[in-house]
């Protein structure tokens, strides 16, 4: 979840197609010196004539339909448009990124941006803040939680078909500059007014972390970005001063990052200098190898991590190189398969190259790409086929075989394939999904009615402390009732039986959205789990965990 500033929340569908793409930075691609696309033109050295000839082909061709074409045409269009399509010859995940495109790109992982500070989301067409971020400038403005934006500088944007971008474009911009708002508020009957002056906004990858009992810890790590690994070790060191004894640590979903951030995480957790990723390219220019190198904060404890298939790259990284050392027990499903090194390589437009260098691989020597010879359609489709293909209920039996089979340290067999396949298999659990609670969610109506209630017993709410509202809080029947009425109105039709079969989950989901409003992640997370079976099933396997900390295994 991009939590810059919009509160889209976490739904069972946790990988976008933007988060799949997200291309891997790597540090020594902050270094290399290579830029395409300049005014000279330098040809490759392993072939240089047939270079040569291809690019002055190109070139002439793009010259006459400039010239000549019998209408006009955006010749910088065509040659995205041409860059683009011959990208997709090489693999998945080389790619080319518009200059404009460019900062959304690489927002994502960037520590903080600037802006006005709010968590939104877009219900009817309206944008509704769900909060203002601490410590942000609309904090201190007096926004609240639950207010309606409907102009920005004087434009309308209520009922327009506002969508995430377009928010970002309107209340993101640099610091200092200032940008005016005006809301609708819930019991005030004339519209609000602020002019906020943007500041220099924090965000977080680790979305929480909270003791689950008095010896077991988890932390949630959502993406691999500039300022994870300060995060984590923050959360870490936190768990520690309650008395950690195991954790679980969360990457489901995560769709990596920065991969430093995920070598010196996985230090953390190996001892000694054993391997924890390599990398193999053309020639030896873009080989690597990584060990442990210090001291780790939690090398003897207890480890499980939770993965699924929108784990990808850096988070594939830490759990192979956790799985091979024998250091962790990796509950969940097969996770993506991104393992490809992209190479950011910046153009003389202000566009960028992300080329593919080389690819991982685990210490064990698995590569964590899995294979996308098929072309690009096929592998787009892949996480559809997993679940037509029945691999989200049983592990894949394909998988196991002696050609795919590889060792641990400690001599256990793991299997290739693409991506990193768990030791214990968790199935999705379906049974009490069904469409009528989806549209539920596609309609907002969960979180809307969520907000809803909070700003009518805000006062009652925010006196409570959570353990209390974890402990006695009930989302009643009467609620419930509620929620039917809002799905009506909003064009979603009742159906008695799949609502029987989603009913549990459903009042699980309500009071997490509800403690969401008044307690933040803190409170979402700890209630959202008491119905998630991927979670409930790794407590369950802290002693296999702990045979293999002790080595026993």
């Amino acid at each position: 979840m991009d939590k810059m500033e919009h509160g889209e929340e976490k739904s069972r569908v946790r990988n976008s197609g933007f988060q799949i793409k997200l291309p891997l930075f790597i540090s020594i691609a902050l270094v290399v010196g290579v830029l395409l696309g300049a005014t000279t033109f330098s040809p490759s050295t392993s072939n240089p004539q047939g270079t040569a000839k291809s690019y002055l082909k190109f070139r002439d061709v793009l010259s006459y339909i400039d010239r000549d074409y019998v209408d006009t045409v955006d010749v910088e269009a065509l040659t995205d448009y041409a860059i683009t399509k011959m990208l997709e010859k090489l693999d998945p995940h080389t790619a080319y990124i518009p200059a404009e495109e460019l900062a959304m790109a690489r927002s994502y992982l960037e520590g903080d941006f600037e802006g006005i500070g709010v968590e939104f989301n877009i219900f009817k067409d309206t944008i509704y803040v769900i909060t203002p971020l601490s410590g942000g400038p609309s904090e201190a403005a007096g926004i609240q939680a639950g207010d309606k934006i409907i102009k920005v500088n004087g434009e309308n944007v209520a009922g327009t078909g506002i969508n995430n971008e377009g928010v970002f474009k309107r209340l993101r911009g640099p610091k200092g500059t200032k940008v005016s708002i005006t809301v609708q508020r819930e019991a005030v009957k004339k519209p609000l007014s602020f002019t906020i002056e943007r500041s220099k906004i924090p965000t977080h990858s680790v979305d929480v972390s909270y003791m689950v009992d008095d010896r077991t810890g988890y932390i949630k790590v959502s993406r691999f970005s500039a300022t994870t690994y300060e995060e984590f070790m923050e959360a870490l060191s936190k768990l520690k001063s309650k008395g950690i004894k195991q954790l679980m640590l969360d990457l489901r979903g995560n769709p990596g990052g920065y991969m430093d951030h995920a070598i010196r995480m996985a230090d953390e957790f190996i001892d000694g200098d054993k391997m924890i990723v390599y990398t193999d390219g053309k020639g030896t220019r873009y080989d690597s190898k990584t060990f442990a190198q210090k001291q780790g904060a939690f090398e003897k404890g207890s480890l499980v991590v939770l993965l699924d298939e929108g784990s990808a790259s850096a988070s594939e990284i830490v759990a192979g190189a956790l799985q091979d050392n024998d250091r962790a027990l990796i509950v969940g499903r097969r996770s993506f398969g991104k393992g490809l090194v992209q190479m950011p390589i910046p153009l003389n437009d202000g566009s960028e190259l992300r080329l593919t260098i080389s690819r991982y691989y685990t210490p064990s020597g698995r590569s964590i790409q899995k294979p996308y010879g098929e072309g690009m359609e096929n592998y787009e489709m892949d996480i559809l086929n997993r679940f037509e293909n029945g691999e989200y209920f049983h592990p894949d039996s394909s998988l196991f075989v002696d050609s795919l089979k590889y060792t641990t340290l400690g001599g256990r067999a793991v299997y290739g394939g693409g991506g990193i396949m768990p030791d214990v298999f968790v199935p999705r659990d379906t049974t009490e999904l069904s469409q009528y609670l989806s549209q539920l969610y596609n309609k907002n109506v969960i979180r809307e009615y969520s907000l809803e209630y909070y700003q009518k017993h805000r006062k009652e709410l925010e006196k409570m402390p959570f353990e209390k509202f974890n402990k006695n809080f009930t989302v009643t029947d009467r609620m419930l009732q509620e929620v039917v009425q809002t799905a009506s109105a909003s064009g979603v039709e009742y159906n008695e039986a799949e609502f029987k079969r989603s009913k549990s989950l459903l009042r699980n989901n309500l009071k997490a959205f509800i403690a969401r409003s008044v307690y933040g992640n803190d409170g979402f997370f700890p209630v959202l789990h008491q119905s998630d079976e991927e979670f409930q099933q790794a407590l369950k396997h802290f002693s296999r965990a702990q045979q293999m900390a002790a080595g026993s295994m």
